[in-house]
Formats: structure tokens, sequence, C-alpha cells
């Protein structure tokens, strides 16, 4: 949630506390005060998703960190040794399994992995005799499986915090909207009145609350300005 969101929907929490400890008998305020209710509900519902769909996508983005580096340090590099002494026999065999950078990026590493596995199926019976642990093979191919199964993860957790962050967004303006419905009435109905005047306004306000004095700028010889230490 980025900062002018969560700003709109700390002011319209605060509106919503406001309005329901002083509230209103006329219909359309009541219908403004359900409403607000309503989009909040809502913009909290959407914040939770967001947050899944961004823990689920780094979840997935450290799966396949794991699963690239696990299977560039083990099983790529025994393929890699085993084509090596195969080459013997079949000269142009090593170049099918010579290993990129280990922070290649991903689709670049799942590519060239997939190739090498299944230059390594075309060619399993040479490299058998030089070495080629089946277990080894099949593990290969299990970690692949589980690579594309995370990357999958990751697109759809991306795709559901994606969407969550804009309905997010829209629904904040939502919420300020229906305050400043709500700040006309308020602004009437508390003419007379400085102090609850005064505590609407505080709480209808997007500037949030001041900060202390240790957090404000301080001047520097030279006329320069700082932040205070």
């Amino acid at each position: 949630m980025n900062a002018k969101t969560r700003t709109k929907l700390e002011m319209g929490t605060r509106a919503l506390n406001f309005s329901r400890a002083h509230p209103d008998g006329s219909p359309g305020y009541a219908a403004a005060l359900a409403s607000l209710e309503e989009s909040l509900t809502r913009a909290e519902q959407l914040a939770d998703r967001q947050r899944q769909g961004i823990v689920k996508f780094r979840a997935a983005i450290a799966a396949k960190r794991n699963l690239r580096r696990r299977m560039r340090r083990t099983q790529l590099v025994h393929l890699a040794r085993v084509a090596q002494g195969a080459s013997k026999e079949m000269p142009d065999l090593a170049q099918s399994f010579v290993l990129g950078p280990e922070a290649v990026a991903y689709q670049s590493f799942r590519t060239a992995a997939r190739a090498m596995v299944a230059e390594a199926l075309n060619q399993k019976a040479l490299l058998v005799k030089h070495g080629l642990a089946d277990t080894v093979l099949d593990s290969l191919v299990q970690g692949l499986d589980q690579f594309d199964q995370a990357t999958e993860q990751g697109v759809d957790a991306r795709r559901a915090h994606v969407g969550a962050s804009a309905e997010l967004d829209s629904m904040a303006d939502e919420v300020g909207h229906i305050v400043k419905v709500m700040d006309a009435l308020n602004r009437f109905r508390f003419a007379e009145s400085a102090e609850l005047l005064a505590e609407w306004e505080s709480a209808s306000n997007t500037v949030g609350p001041p900060r202390p004095a240790a957090e404000k700028a301080a001047p520097v010889p030279g006329g320069e300005i700082r932040p205070a230490a």
C-alpha cells in the first residue's frame, strides 16, 4: 500500500469513528456513514489480499533462487562433468552441458537446464557409461518441475497483489469522496461549536498528525536545513 492510499484510509477510519461518536439523524448522513463503513471494510479486505500476494510472491522468488542454486551446484555440475568424460567418445557432447553463471536470469536458467535434461535423456546410455547417476537426473527433472511451479505461483501472486493494489487505490479515492460529502454537512452542523468542528477537521484531514519536534528539520550554520539528530 502506498503512502497516499494509506493516508486516505487512515483519515477515513478517523472520520468514521468521529461520526459514530457524533451521529446525525438525517437519512443522507446515515447513508454516507454506511457507505464509508462498507468502503473501509472492503479496503481492509483488499489490503489483506495485497499483503498475502506480496508474501506469496516473495516466497516464490526465494524458492526459485534456492532451487536454481541447488541444481546449479549439484545436478548440473554432475551432468557437465559426466559429459566431459563422455566427450572422448562424442567430442561435441560437452558443449551441450556448458554451465552459465549461477545468477543468470531465471528464464534463461530454466531454458538452459531443460535443454541439458533433454540432451542427457537423448544420450543417457553413453552418459551412464561415464558415471551418470539415474537418481541425479531424476532429481534434476523434479527440481525443474518444482521451479516451474514456483514460477507459476509467483505469476499468480503478482497478479493478485497488483490487482488488489489497483482496487485499493480506487477504494481510497472513494473513501476520500465520501468524507468530503460528509465534511460539508458537518461544517454546517458544528458551525456553532468550535470544539466539535476542530475535532472533525482533525479527523478528516489527510495531512496526518504533526511530527515530534525532534523529527522536524533543524537549521544548521550556513543557512542549510537538515533533519535534527
